[in-house]
């Protein structure tokens, strides 16, 4: 199901991976230690500036600064909207 949704400029929407449930060692993890997830997917990019050319696309898996971006809610799911030099690193 397409978005509909378009960020302007240099703006990236993303889709945050759900947080850890369980560490590698089996314990699991309750919801109240749960961190904020650093990991998502790009779901939809802006067109960039003049000054700036984007450097992301649809479908990169990304990583990001735990408190980058802006949290919002559409269609029932969680996305994160940030600029792209927020964006840390593509996977």
């Amino acid at each position: 199901m397409a978005l509909n949704i378009k960020p302007l400029s240099d703006r990236v929407l993303i889709e945050p991976v759900a947080a850890e449930t369980q560490t590698a060692s089996g314990i699991f993890i309750p919801d109240t230690a749960k961190e904020k997830p650093q990991k998502g997917t790009v779901v939809a990019v802006g067109n960039g500036t003049k000054d700036h050319e984007m450097t992301v696309k649809i479908g990169d898996t990304v990583l990001y600064g735990k408190y980058a971006g802006t949290e919002l809610k559409l269609e029932g799911k969680d996305y994160l909207i940030m600029r792209e030099d927020d964006i840390l690193a593509i996977v």
